[in-house]
Parts: structure tokens; sequence; C-alpha cells
């Protein structure tokens, strides 16, 4: 009986104590560590326009219902932060590929009014599929390049100015070889419209 007592009480002091350290003291070490070093980051790379936050840098947004702006990829949580997941469907799921079908649909039938000979072959994968974590904040160069001519005539803008936008605002590969450039969605359709405000 005093050895289950001894294990018991012994039990009980380690969870306590790792509970402290793991569950109070190290969260609020990286926490802090966070807060010093990258700032932004650890609050949410908020984008704030005249002191009011609009968006991140780090998640995507729906701009679906506004033709003047670029469109993000698909999201599988309605670009939901706090549910961040990858649709996680096979390739051989026919949910996934009513989905795809779908997606492609709404993309054909939103930039064919301004770019007639669009073929269903010559859009990008990301216009159709979800990232990774379903709030990517970016699409690829060549999808911002089909969208920009929708873009170019609702606003009244010329063409080469708005691709001049796409490239300004195309982030490089990661260390120049990981990855593909991407153009950040929000930050974009903010160069929008300040060069619509000009």
């Amino acid at each position: 009986m005093n050895g289950l007592r001894k294990d018991l009480s012994t039990a009980a002091i380690a969870i306590v104590l790792l509970t402290l350290l793991l569950g109070v003291s190290y969260p609020l070490a990286t926490t802090g560590v966070a807060q010093l070093v990258f700032p932004g980051a650890s609050n949410g790379s908020k984008v704030e326009v005249d002191g009011k936050v609009v968006g991140s840098e780090l998640i995507g947004q729906d701009f679906r219902d506004l033709p003047r702006y670029f469109q993000s990829r698909p999201s599988a949580t309605e670009y939901s932060a706090d549910v961040t997941y990858f649709n996680n469907l096979g390739p051989n799921s026919r949910d996934l590929s009513d989905f795809f079908a779908e997606q492609l649909a709404a993309y054909l039938k939103r930039e064919r009014p301004y770019y007639p000979s669009l073929a269903a072959a010559e859009v990008p994968v990301d216009a159709v599929t979800t990232s990774a974590s379903g709030v990517d904040p970016h699409i690829s160069e060549a999808n911002a390049r089909i969208q920009a001519r929708r873009v170019a005539e609702v606003r009244g803008l010329s063409l080469d100015r708005v691709l001049d936008l796409v490239s300004e605002h195309t982030d490089g590969r990661f260390l120049t070889f990981f990855g593909e450039p991407g153009v950040n969605v929000l930050q974009l359709n903010l160069a929008l419209d300040e060069g619509a405000a000009e």
C-alpha cells in the first residue's frame, strides 16, 4: 500500500511539474521570444490601411463577389484561419473530381467575358485547387496574368498597367530555388486601390 501511495504522489508531482514547465513556462517563453524577434509575424502579419486592419499578408481572403479585384485560390475552409486544412481527398475521389470541375467552371465563367479564347487547358492548377493550408495568400503569376484582363477592364485601367502591378507584387522563390514565384493577392489588390485613387 505504501508503494502505491508513493507511486501516485510521484506521478502527481511529475504531472504538476511537467504541466508548469511544458504547458505554461515553455509557451510563455516562445511567445515572448517571438514577440521580440518577429513582432509582425507573431501578431498575424496584419495589414492596415488608414488605421484599419484589412487582412493579413499570410492568410488568403475571399474576393469572389468583387470583380474589380484579383481572386484568391479556392479554400476548403472559406479562408477561415482558425480551421486551416487541406481537403485531404485522394486522386481517385469522385468528390475531388467534382470539386475541380466546379472550380474550373466558375473560373472560366468569371474570366472568359474578358478573355474569350481562354481554354480549360490554359487555366493554372492553383485556380482550381486548394493549398495545403486552405488559406494561401498567393496565386501563381500565370493565374494573375489571366485575371489581369478582367481587373483592367472593370477598373478602366490599361492591361499593361495592371500587368506591371502584377510583376511588382510577385515574390521570388524562397532562397532563390525553393517553391515557385507567387503573387500576394491582398497586397496586389491594395496597390490597385492606391493606383485607382491617384
